[in-house]
């Protein structure tokens, strides 16, 4: 950001950041690779590449220099999805931009989670919404994909409408979980949580522990 830090080489940019004095509050979320908050731009020079990363995750290297994207300013759709369809021309009317891809890969490249998203983003164009889904569930929703794509395109938000439009009309029910929400909703379970409130830290314990050591039997 403008000033030079010296710092052990083993840190992280975010724990390099606190080493150098600052209170690290605004873009810090989960410190381990989840929550997508810390994302960053950095540079090494007498390299052309523009890089990106996780400053929770990126290590520093001698002399990068980093600017930090703690919030980018993506256009999200405002929709319920009592009233979408799961296909192409759902996703389109939502994102038209959708269709202004161009393969180009930039987005994949600047992904800190490896994860395939210009496949994805051509799935998403066929309407393969299982395949969006799919692919997209390990995002973080970091919006880098976002801030690299020359069309403009917000990858993450068409991953994340795909991912819910495959959890509510195309994922194959399980019986057994149809089974236990209805007993849940017939207040079924109600005693054995009433019973577990009257418990104390150590008996709660020994009932998990034991819990445990069925599931190992089974």
């Amino acid at each position: 950001m403008g000033k030079e830090y010296n710092v052990p080489a083993s840190l992280t940019v975010q724990k390099a950041l606190e080493y150098s004095g600052f209170q690290y509050i605004r873009g810090c979320g989960c410190r381990g690779g989840v929550c997508g908050a810390c994302g960053i731009a950095y540079r090494i020079p007498g390299s052309y590449k523009l890089r990106f990363g996780l400053a929770c995750q990126t290590v520093v290297e001698p002399d990068m220099i980093v600017f930090h994207i703690s919030f980018y300013p993506a256009n999200k759709a405002l929709y319920s999805l009592d009233d979408l369809k799961p296909t192409a021309e759902q996703l389109v009317e939502l994102y038209p931009e959708l269709m202004r891809c161009v393969q180009c890969n930039t987005c994949t490249k600047t992904c800190p989670q490896d994860i395939e998203v210009m496949d994805y983003m051509a799935a998403a164009m066929r309407g393969d919404i299982e395949r969006v889904a799919e692919l997209s569930l390990s995002c973080i929703m970091c919006g880098l994909c976002a801030a690299r794509c020359p069309a403009e395109i917000v990858p993450y938000y068409i991953g994340l409408i795909c991912r819910r439009l495959y959890g509510r009309y195309l994922q194959r029910k399980d019986p057994l979980l149809g089974k236990l929400i209805h007993e849940i909703e017939q207040d079924r379970f109600d005693g054995e949580i009433d019973d577990l409130m009257t418990r104390d830290l150590e008996e709660l314990r020994g009932i998990y522990q034991r819990t445990q050591e069925e599931k190992k039997t089974q």
